[in-house]
């Protein structure tokens, strides 16, 4: 595994303008959530938070539970209260929620009662039901935080209930996390899913927006991924090809290579899909149950970056996971 990159000395007076992003995820999905957290920012977070100027969408990750914009620091809480205050807020319909970071040790009354303080700060009617906007403050390493927080949007958890699956099909985290890395976290990418199966990648990038094209040479699959798809009115195409055939171009390709269950798989094949994505794509994602390290080599990349990620249930087994630039 990667060393993992050093995370940047935090400067408090540059702070105001960026985010704080929260992630939470279960320990066997920790190796993921750092991968991802290294090709979205560049280093992995600390104590499930990262301080960034980048702009992520929450809900394009299975890991970020939110991302609060820092609108106001302060090294006490009533200093934050008249930077507040002296910005005179007014919004109908908001929300001041308190976000817990790690190190936080405020109590719950304590909370409430600041968020009480907040609200009556800000002018306007509040709605906790459906708010237009959300604020959120937060207390980490001996600071104050105050801004306007975006949550994550758990809708796509829907997939769970897709009409069609494999036993050995990718969990939705991880193909969410493809998704991730393919795109870096650009929606207006656009990927490829060389191996589509019954469309798992393809069900979480249209959720998140992206444009994803699906391809496999097994007709069921196809079928399957199409019928997945329609089930949730996502619009996308699906081609029942050899991905050697394809000729189009994509910004990144994510490929789940055959289990050789469902669908046939040698050394060979591996070979020419790889190799075939790499003539269409310069950014390759790739999953494999075996080491074909040298494969990836023999199709001209290179490999940014790397995990394994463990199968849970009554078979268990890993997946390995590149990140790989065509060279």
């Amino acid at each position: 595994m990667p060393l993992l990159p050093a995370v940047p000395t935090i400067s408090l007076s540059t702070l105001t303008g960026q985010y704080i992003y929260a992630f939470k995820y279960d320990y066997h999905h920790q190796e993921l959530s750092y991968l991802e957290s290294r090709q979205l920012f560049g280093h992995v977070h600390t104590d499930n938070l990262l301080f960034s100027e980048k702009v992520i969408d929450p809900s394009s990750s299975a890991f970020i539970k939110s991302r609060l914009t820092i609108e106001q620091i302060a090294a006490s809480y009533s200093e934050l209260v008249k930077q507040i205050a002296t910005r005179g807020i007014v919004k109908e319909g908001f929300k001041v929620e308190y976000l817990t970071l790690s190190g936080d040790t405020t109590t719950y009354p304590e909370r409430l009662e600041k968020l009480r303080e907040i609200g009556h700060i800000i002018t306007g009617e509040p709605d906790y039901d459906k708010p237009t906007i959300i604020y959120a403050l937060a207390y980490h390493a001996g600071n104050w935080f105050f801004g306007e927080l975006q949550k994550h949007d758990a809708d796509w958890q829907k997939h769970k209930q897709k009409p069609y699956s494999f036993s050995n099909s990718i969990g939705m985290n991880i193909g969410k996390t493809l998704v991730s890395l393919a795109s870096k976290g650009n929606s207006t990418r656009r990927l490829l899913d060389a191996c589509c199966g019954v469309g798992t990648v393809m069900l979480e990038a249209c959720f998140s927006g992206v444009n994803i094209t699906g391809c496999d040479i097994n007709w069921k699959a196809c079928k399957h991924t199409r019928d997945n798809l329609e089930h949730y009115d996502y619009k996308a195409e699906v081609y029942c090809t050899d991905i050697k055939d394809l000729q189009m171009s994509f910004d990144a390709a994510i490929i789940d290579l055959p289990y050789n269950l469902y669908t046939y798989s040698d050394e060979i094949i591996t070979l020419n899909i790889i190799s075939s994505s790499a003539k269409i794509a310069p950014r390759l994602i790739i999953v494999s149950i075996t080491d074909i390290t040298a494969i990836i080599e023999e199709s001209g990349l290179y490999v940014a970056d790397y995990c394994t990620v463990e199968k849970r249930g009554k078979t268990k087994f890993t997946r390995n996971i590149w990140v790989c630039e065509r060279q």
